[in-house]
């Protein structure tokens, strides 16, 4: 059983930059792939970064690659998601993710942990 608490978000103007963390509890948190995703008003929830067990193999969605990194320190059982020129368009919620497998934790339906999401919010 693994329980994620994510925190970081908040209101940034269009350019800024904001860190998002992700607080894993449980003993096995490096047995699992992490990612974020994404729920604008309205919208499905959308695949946004993940990282592998070990933290390696980084891969984004095409609408934040080059702006976005993901990184984890299994040491401190937390992911992190950097966001840099931040746009309109990234307002959402975001939500941490946990899966077993690193396919898995990037697809919505096969993810098997959430945490309970943060908000973000990009002014223009």
């Amino acid at each position: 059983q693994v329980q994620l608490v994510e925190s970081g978000g908040g209101l940034v103007q269009a350019g800024g930059s904001l860190r998002l963390s992700c607080a894993a509890s449980g003993r096995t948190y490096s047995s699992y792939a992490m990612g974020w995703f994404r729920q604008a008003p309205g919208k499905a929830r959308e695949f946004v970064a993940r990282i592998s067990k070990s933290g390696g193999t980084p891969y984004y969605a095409d609408s934040v690659k080059g702006r976005f990194t993901i990184s984890r320190d299994n040491a401190k059982n937390t992911v992190y998601l950097q966001m840099n020129s931040l746009k309109p368009e990234d307002t959402a919620v975001y939500y941490c993710a946990a899966a077993y497998s690193t396919a898995n934790v990037q697809t919505y339906n096969s993810v098997d942990y959430w945490g309970q999401g943060t908000q973000v919010t990009v002014s223009s």
